[in-house]
């Protein structure tokens, strides 16, 4: 009688193999994840529980300290309030711009292609090549806003030097910069949309608005979440335009929270109290994310 091997050390040792290969794939990246995530974050954390070290102070251990200074800081409340006006002024106006612009290019309209170029053009523009063109419209005096306003015979404004206006001629620049990015999704999405879904709303004797309501709007469920948590992320980490536009200024009347750790960090020399910012920075953002998975991913409907 023939003897069976037993096919156990076998299997065994294929499905080591697996693993193997498995963990040689994903060891590229999971090292950049490690090496510029993980341990940044950390090594941050740990600097935020420390003081500067200085030419003749060594660092040391200080604990919460920067933290509470964070609490009597008023320049880091009115920075903090300035982030906050920012998002809730660029993120709904710039995520209803590009719905509505991604709803006309899917359209059956006369140059299309050209509406959908003109559309997604600022997004390839560096953000500081946008915010030097958007100086040539802000410009005392000599802009194109300052024109405008000269020939219905109205005082020239100082968009980027009074306090009232330069935050929100900051988020005008901002939306005209990624409402194109976010329409590119948007329009994605509608293309995936069965026509057959419409075309039954229509037989029923849906009217547009109640068929982009009731059809379409919820089937941009996703695609919205995804938008939206960009969204905040981009209204917390904006610096580039800030650099060229008004440098935080008039007196922080536009400072925003990550060109406040810039200038902590990189100005001041205060790395500590700069890394304590970016811990902060870091759990609004994560506490943000979790609110819009937890109330808005629980009504997103991905079939």
């Amino acid at each position: 009688m023939a003897v069976i091997a037993p096919t156990l050390p076998r299997v065994r040792a294929f499905r080591l193999g697996d693993h193997v290969v498995a963990w040689a794939l994903i060891a590229p990246a999971l090292l950049f994840l490690v090496v510029f995530t993980l341990y940044p974050a950390a090594a941050t954390l740990v600097q935020s529980l420390y003081s500067t070290p200085l030419a003749h102070r060594p660092s040391h251990f200080i604990g919460l300290a920067h933290f509470r200074q964070m609490i009597a800081d008023p320049t880091f409340r009115e920075v903090l309030a300035n982030n906050l006006l920012y998002a809730a002024g660029s993120i709904p106006l710039s995520v209803a711009l590009a719905l509505a612009m991604a709803l006309l290019v899917d359209a059956r309209i006369p140059g299309r292609g050209f509406a959908r170029m003109a559309y997604f053009t600022p997004t390839v523009l560096p953000l500081i090549a946008a915010a030097n063109i958007w100086l040539f419209f802000y410009t005392p005096g000599y802009g194109l806003l300052d024109q405008l306003l000269n020939r219905l015979g109205l005082p020239g404004v100082n968009w980027l030097g009074e306090p009232a206006t330069a935050l929100w001629a900051v988020t005008m620049v901002a939306i005209w910069k990624q409402a194109g990015f976010f329409m590119i999704f948007y329009l994605a999405a509608l293309q995936q949309i069965p026509p057959s879904l419409r075309e039954a709303a229509a037989v029923e004797g849906a009217s547009r608005w109640h068929s982009f309501r009731r059809v379409t709007l919820p089937l941009l469920g996703p695609t919205t979440l995804f938008v939206l948590v960009n969204a905040v992320i981009g209204a917390f980490s904006l610096v580039d335009s800030l650099f060229v536009l008004t440098q935080g200024g008039p007196d922080n009347a536009s400072n925003l929270l990550l060109y406040y750790i810039y200038q902590t960090a990189f100005q001041y020399w205060d790395g500590g109290y700069a890394a304590a910012l970016t811990v902060v920075l870091v759990a609004i953002l994560a506490l943000a994310a979790l609110a819009q998975f937890l109330f808005i991913g629980r009504r997103t409907h991905y079939r």
